[in-house]
């Protein structure tokens, strides 16, 4: 058994940035070929329908991945290198991980209730008329619904029906026009040569584990088993296992104890070369597990999106601001597609040397509106953990406007 590692603060915030790939610019790479690394090594990406700026899966990779643009990932997907399916939510994950996607197939297929009841004959009309007709969407089924829709869980049947044969396996999704799936046969859309052996429990569980402290430098059981219900015990056991085998190491951050791999004395050894500041997604891998986030970075972060107005503190789509190796705010944006104008309805800053921040944030500000197809910015409001002046708020409004 390896010997227990105390981490500094510090140096658990450096290893779980190195991690991420955030530690310096370009980490992946470049291009669709940067894109495919990022997705690789992070395990996945998610995905999320909120549109009021890019969508999270975009987003994550342009926050990693120089030159990233918004075809990237369906290039990728045209390529069979990614695939659509569920990690922890919808995401993007690597082709090469497929049988790793298979025990959830196969338990569904058994019966495991995913959102829905089943309704065989749904299934079966849809899966002819995809055998016969080739990749289709939701749309191109005529049947109506009952009574009026009112939102996602008031689907028609055989839009119910394509969502069952997905998480089943039975059909795969081949592209996306706009933001609605296509589905094919699985059969026609898997590369020739892919592993479809399901793992077994060991296989699965370690592979999980793998992967997730792969991307994430260290974690607990439960932080690796995160919305997959009734796996805690199953990977706690596995953990323990890899422990006794050297397969991992213990590792202290604080009062908390975590699970690490051998390499992370290497990892260690890296430097941070970055003094920029990352606009990050609310879904972003590096911030998605809030408690985690708080234990390592002391950053209390919720998204808003889900809050009642009058209970927002921050609004309604607040990105995460990482400088240097810290969180230092949170930015409400909201790009207008007509008029190409990015607001910043809320800049809330939490650092003490705002003028040093805003200097260094500028270019990333310009990055992010250009990301976002926008050509001017107008900012609405700024706010400080430690109160400033009216002018001091009109200073950094002007200098941000004025890119």
């Amino acid at each position: 058994m390896l010997p227990l590692l105390k981490l500094t603060q510090k140096q658990a915030c450096k290893l779980a940035l190195i991690s991420q790939g955030l530690h310096k610019s370009n980490a992946f790479g470049q291009g669709v070929e940067g894109a495919h690394a990022a997705v690789k090594h992070l395990g996945y990406i998610q995905i999320d329908s909120i549109s009021v700026i890019q969508r999270a899966h975009h987003h994550c990779l342009w926050s990693r991945v120089k030159n990233y643009q918004a075809d990237f990932i369906a290039q990728l997907v045209a390529q069979k290198q990614i695939f659509e399916y569920w990690s922890h939510a919808a995401a993007y994950l690597p082709m090469q991980d497929y049988r790793f996607s298979l025990p959830k197939k196969q338990a569904i297929a058994a019966g495991e209730k995913h959102w829905r009841d089943k309704n065989p004959i749904a299934e079966k009309r849809v899966l002819q008329r995809i055998q016969q007709d080739g990749p289709l969407r939701a749309k191109d089924f005529e049947q109506n619904r009952t009574k009026k829709g009112t939102g996602w869980w008031d689907w028609k049947p055989d839009k119910v029906a394509l969502e069952q044969l997905f998480i089943e396996g039975e059909l795969m999704v081949v592209e996306r026009r706009g933001f609605q799936k296509v589905y094919d046969l699985t059969e026609r859309v898997l590369p020739a040569g892919i592993n479809t052996t399901a793992p077994s429990a060991n296989e699965f569980e370690r592979h999980l584990i793998r992967c997730y402290i792969r991307a994430n430098g260290f974690a607990s059981a439960q932080q690796i088993s995160y919305l997959r219900r009734g796996l805690k015990s199953y990977i706690s056991r596995t953990c323990q296992e890899m422990l006794e085998n050297s397969e991992l190491q213990q590792v202290t951050a604080g009062e908390q104890i975590y699970y690490a791999l051998p390499n992370i004395t290497d990892l260690l050894k890296q430097s941070v070369n970055r003094n920029q500041v990352n606009i990050l997604s609310p879904f972003d891998n590096a911030v998605i597990q809030r408690k985690r986030l708080s234990e390592i970075f002391g950053f209390d972060y919720q998204i808003e999106c889900y809050v009642p107005p009058a209970k927002r503190q921050y609004g309604y789509f607040s990105l995460p601001l990482l400088w240097r190796t810290e969180f230092v705010g949170r930015m409400d944006a909201k790009i207008d597609r007509k008029t190409h104008i990015l607001h910043i309805q809320n800049l809330h800053l939490e650092t003490a040397k705002v003028d040093e921040f805003i200097t260094v944030f500028k270019p990333s500000l310009k990055a992010f509106m250009q990301f976002n197809d926008g050509k001017d910015i107008q900012v609405h409001k700024v706010t400080c953990n430690q109160p400033f002046t009216l002018n001091k708020e009109a200073d950094i409004k002007q200098s941000l406007q004025t890119l």
